[in-house]
């Protein structure tokens, strides 16, 4: 009976996280189009899903560098950005 309990509790969190998840996701693409916060509201989205789904890990994965790429190359320009060397 306890076996049945938790396939159960794990079934009903995993199909939380994935409507929470879509909907944030489906709510970060509008808003890229809409005037709002698009791009934090998907690093939200990708965070929650990659809870639960190997996918989001590997699209969270790719955005966190591309995220690093455009700071990177922003701070050849801006010298706030730069990084230090601590070494």
């Amino acid at each position: 009976m306890r076996d049945a309990a938790a396939f159960s509790l794990r079934h009903a969190r995993r199909v939380v996280i994935a409507v929470v998840g879509a909907t944030l996701l489906a709510l970060g693409l509008v808003l890229l189009l809409l005037p709002g916060p698009g791009v934090p509201v998907l690093f939200l989205a990708l965070a929650l899903l990659s809870i639960e789904f190997a996918w989001a890990r590997v699209w969270m994965a790719r955005a966190k560098q591309g995220a690093r790429n455009v700071r990177n190359g922003a701070a050849r320009y801006v010298p706030l950005l730069r990084q230090r060397d601590d070494t």
